[in-house]
């Protein structure tokens, strides 16, 4: 009981069906669906449970129509669950929007909460104002997320005249403005060029080391999760799939690393008969090597290696997150290894 106590965010077997009249085709058919009661069931997301700790940063992945957002909906008091039921921060998210709101900040990215026509400093006046901010404590973070966000060169313009990418830096600060203790983020860095991406993400990293803040990040960039969580829930169809560790799942699903070794003459001579290692391209000077992790360790795969030629370089790459996370849409949880050769 007590390490429940401790959960900032705890859900419980939550299921949200949406009902819709079944529609008829034709002009007939339009007409009598007005007035049928004749309707179909869809399951957006369907027993899922999970629970958060303060100060741990979440990806929450899945395919288009996997019950992301639909989650986020709940657990942000916007839907009610059609069974089920979820606490954030000890509240009732739809039992009392308003306390939960108070509690909670929102990034999404194909949506805005800052004001358009307004220079986007008057937006964070505004939203002072709204959460009862401290003069105090309003100076000191519009400092902070001025230097961490590159904020001082567009305060005074108009939101409508940012860039997407200054809009989005603005949405940030906004967000974090009344210091939440959970933060939803909802495809935070869409559209985004790369320098602007690592900007949100240090941003991320660091009001969460700092504050302690709690995130739960959606998006189908799965860079933005290896760089920011360590944890990962995986859902599809609207059911939970998989509740743990980046590393946990790609030693069970990605069993293989990939070695690339750059030798000072030419690789061809380059010969290794090692049980749970496969060479996978000779070009020239550069060999790469595929190997099992549970039965190979990488120290002693460069030891032999250099043993036969003299070594320039060597970099050993993890599987990609991305990989493994697309074999388990395809295959499923328990045939997501390996495709056969």
């Amino acid at each position: 009981m007590a390490a429940a106590i401790n959960m900032i965010i705890q859900a419980s077997h939550l299921t949200k069906q949406f009902k819709s009249v079944r529609r008829k085709e034709g002009v007939l058919g339009t007409l009598a669906t007005l007035f049928s009661h004749d309707y179909e069931f869809k399951d957006a997301v369907t027993d899922v449970s999970f629970d958060l700790e303060p100060g741990e940063l979440v990806g929450y992945i899945g395919p288009n129509g996997a019950g992301k957002s639909t989650t986020i909906k709940m657990l942000t008091g916007i839907l009610v669950p059609t069974s089920g039921h979820c606490t954030v921060n000890g509240i009732v998210p739809w039992q009392d929007r308003q306390a939960n709101g108070r509690g909670i900040g929102v990034v999404f990215g194909q949506r805005t909460q800052l004001y358009w026509d307004l220079p986007l400093v008057e937006s964070f006046r505004l939203l002072k104002a709204i959460y009862g901010v401290s003069q105090a404590s309003y100076d000191r973070h519009l400092k902070k997320f001025s230097e961490l966000l590159g904020l001082d060169e567009f305060m005074r313009t108009p939101v409508r005249q940012l860039s997407l990418g200054q809009r989005m830096r603005g949405d940030f600060a906004a967000a974090m403005m009344h210091e939440p203790a959970v933060v939803f983020l909802d495809e935070p860095t869409i559209g985004l060029d790369v320098v602007a991406k690592e900007a949100i993400r240090n941003f991320i990293a660091s009001v969460n080391k700092e504050r302690g803040t709690t995130f739960i990040l959606t998006t189908h960039d799965l860079n933005d999760v290896e760089k920011l969580c360590a944890r990962i829930i995986l859902i599809d169809h609207g059911r939970k799939l998989y509740d743990g560790s980046i590393d946990a799942i790609k030693k069970r699903y990605g069993p293989n690393r990939l070695l690339t070794a750059d030798f000072l003459t030419d690789a061809a001579g380059v010969d290794i008969r090692m049980p749970g290692v496969a060479v996978l391209e000779r070009d020239g000077q550069r060999i790469r090597l595929e190997f099992e992790r549970e039965r190979v360790r990488a120290d002693e795969l460069i030891v032999a290696l250099s043993r036969q030629a003299d070594l320039k370089d060597v970099t050993i790459a993890e599987p990609e997150l991305e990989t493994i996370i697309r074999q388990i849409y395809e295959r499923g949880l328990d045939r997501s290894g390996p495709a056969p050769q």
